[in-house]
C-alpha cells in the first residue's frame, strides 16, 4: 500500500522549497511532488496548489480550510445572518468541487461536523436547510465513510418530513447518493431506516418533476449497485426485488416515463433506472405488461438521434429481453429495427455499440425466428461494422463476437452470409489485440465455420495420483 503524509508536511516541503532553495512557487510545488512520489507517498489526498490564504495570526491556509472557518464561525451564532451564511456554503461548495483532495483535507479538519451542524441547525427551515445538504452532498463525494448513522438517519427523516418540497427532495436524494456509491454497508442502512417508501413517495408525487425523478432514479440504481470491493457479497438483488415488490417500483417509474415522455434526458434515465430493476423473468414480463415496451419504443422512435436515450433505451431493451417471450414481443413489435438504426446512426460511439451487439445478441439467444430477422434487416452487417470502428474496444468485440454466434449456433444457413462480410478477420484482429476475448472470438469462429486452432490444455499424462 502506497504511504501518504498530512497535507501540513506536504505544505511544510514546498515552504521549504521556497524559502532556503529560492525557488518559485509553482516550481516549490512540483518539486516537492517528485519529491514525494519518488518516495512512493500517494499524494490523491493532497492539495497541490499555492492557493493560500492567510489566518488572523498570519500563517497559511488553504482557500477550503478558509471557506469552512468561516462558515464555522458563522454557525456559532443564534441568528446568522442569512445573507453571510447563504455567501459562506456557495463558496465551501465551491472549493469542494475543485477536487477530491480539497474535500479530504476539509474532512481532516472536522468538515463533516461543521455541515452536519448547519443541517441540524436549519432543519426546520426548509430553504435553508435545501441549500445547506447541496452543500453536503458536495463536501461528502468520494467520501461515503464520513456519514454515521445519525447523518443517515437526519436525510431520511428530512424526506419524510418535506414530502411536497420538491427541491428539497431531489437535493436530499443528491446526498444519499453521494454516501451510498461504493459504499454498501451504507445502502444497508438506508433501507433499515426507511429509504424505499421515502423513493416511492416521492415518485408518486413529484414524478412529472425532472429534477426529482433523475435524482430519485440515481439512488435506486445505486442501491442495486456491486461496487464495494470491500464486501464480499452484496445485497444487490435483493434491493431491487424490495423496490419492485414491496414498493411498487415498476408502476411509480413507468408513470414517471409517461408523465416526461418528452424529457429526453429524464426519460434515458428512468430507462436506464427500470433496466437495472429487471432482474427476475417476471419482472421483465411485468414491465411490457404495464405498457413499458411501447413507451419507450415510441421515445426511441421520436428520439433515435438522442445519444444517452439510445444507448439506455437499448439497455433495457437488452435486459428485459432476458425473458423468451418478452424477447419475442420486443422484434414483434419493432424494437429490434429500432436498435439496428440506432446502431448505425450512433457508430461511432462506443457505449452505444456495445449496448447495440449486447441487446441483439439477446434477442438472438435460442430464438430463431428472431435470427431470421436479423439477419433479414442487415443486424449482421452492422454488427460486423460497429466491431471494424470500435477494434480498440474489448468491450464492443467481446459483444459483437456474441452476437454473431447466436446468429448461427441455431441457424447455420446464416454462416456463409456472415463470414462474407468480412467477420471471421475481424474477429481474428480483436483476438489479436485482446487477450481477454480469445473465448468468446474462438467460440464465434468456431460457430460459423471458420479455421480455429483447438488446444488441448491437458493430456492426463505424468504422474498418477497420489495418496
Amino acid at each position: 500500500m502506497a504511504k501518504q503524509i498530512t497535507q501540513e508536511t506536504f505544505d511544510a516541503v514546498v515552504k521549504e522549497n521556497m524559502e532556503e532553495f529560492e525557488m518559485e512557487g509553482e516550481e516549490a510545488v512540483q518539486e516537492a511532488i517528485e519529491q514525494f512520489e519518488s518516495q512512493g507517498v500517494n499524494l490523491s489526498n493532497i492539495v497541490k496548489t499555492l492557493n493560500l490564504g492567510s489566518t488572523p495570526s498570519g500563517e497559511p491556509e488553504h482557500a477550503v480550510l478558509a471557506a469552512l472557518s468561516d462558515l464555522s464561525t458563522l454557525l456559532t451564532s443564534d441568528s446568522p445572518d442569512q445573507e453571510k451564511l447563504t455567501s459562506a456554503l456557495q463558496t465551501f461548495q465551491e472549493q469542494c468541487t475543485v477536487s477530491f483532495s480539497h474535500r479530504s483535507l476539509a474532512a481532516s479538519k472536522d468538515g463533516y461536523k461543521v455541515m452536519f451542524s448547519a443541517c441540524t441547525k436549519f432543519s426546520d427551515d426548509a430553504n435553508t436547510l435545501s441549500r445547506c445538504i447541496e452543500t453536503l452532498a458536495a463536501f461528502l463525494e468520494g467520501q461515503p465513510d464520513l456519514i454515521d448513522e445519525t447523518g443517515m438517519k437526519f436525510l431520511v427523516q428530512t424526506l419524510t418530513k418535506f414530502p411536497d418540497d420538491a427541491p428539497l427532495q431531489a437535493i436530499t436524494f443528491k446526498a444519499i447518493y453521494a454516501t451510498c456509491l461504493k459504499h454498501e454497508t451504507n445502502r444497508q442502512a438506508y433501507i433499515e431506516h426507511g429509504l424505499l417508501p421515502c423513493l416511492k413517495k416521492a415518485l408518486e408525487t413529484h414524478g412529472s418533476r425532472a429534477d426529482v425523478v433523475r435524482s430519485a432514479c440515481t439512488v435506486m440504481r445505486v442501491l442495486t449497485f456491486d461496487d464495494d470491493i470491500r464486501v464480499p457479497f452484496g445485497k444487490a438483488h435483493e434491493h431491487a426485488k424490495m423496490m419492485v415488490t414491496e414498493h411498487k417500483a415498476l408502476e411509480t417509474l413507468l408513470a414517471s416515463l409517461a408523465a416526461c415522455i418528452g424529457d429526453t434526458g429524464t426519460t434515458a434515465d428512468i430507462c436506464l433506472t427500470l433496466s437495472r430493476l429487471a432482474v427476475r423473468n417476471e419482472f421483465c414480463q411485468a414491465i411490457v405488461d404495464l405498457g413499458g415496451l411501447d413507451l419507450v419504443l415510441n421515445a426511441m422512435r421520436e428520439n433515435v438521434r438522442h445519444q444517452a436515450l439510445a444507448s439506455r433505451g437499448i439497455s433495457l431493451l437488452k435486459a428485459i429481453a432476458g425473458n423468451d417471450d418478452v424477447k419475442t414481443k420486443i422484434v414483434q413489435a419493432g424494437g429490434m429495427e429500432l436498435i439496428i438504426t440506432a446502431l448505425n446512426i450512433h457508430i461511432g460511439v462506443a457505449l452505444v455499440c456495445e449496448e447495440g451487439c449486447a441487446a441483439l445478441c439477446a434477442l438472438a439467444l435460442r430464438n430463431t425466428d428472431n435470427a431470421k430477422a436479423i439477419m433479414a434487416a442487415n443486424g449482421a452487417e452492422t454488427v460486423v461494422q460497429a466491431m471494424k470502428v470500435h477494434m480498440d474496444k474489448s468491450s464492443v468485440q467481446k459483444q459483437g463476437c456474441m452476437a454473431l454466434r447466436n446468429l448461427v449456433s441455431r441457424s447455420r444457413e446464416f454462416a456463409e452470409p456472415i463470414l462474407e462480410l468480412g467477420a471471421e478477420a475481424v474477429i481474428n484482429e480483436a483476438r489479436a489485440r485482446h487477450k481477454d476475448l480469445e473465448d468468446e472470438g474462438k467460440a464465434a469462429i468456431r460457430d460459423l465455420g471458420g479455421q480455429v486452432e483447438l488446444r488441448c490444455l491437458w493430456k492426463g499424462e505424468g504422474k498418477g495420483i497420489t495418496r
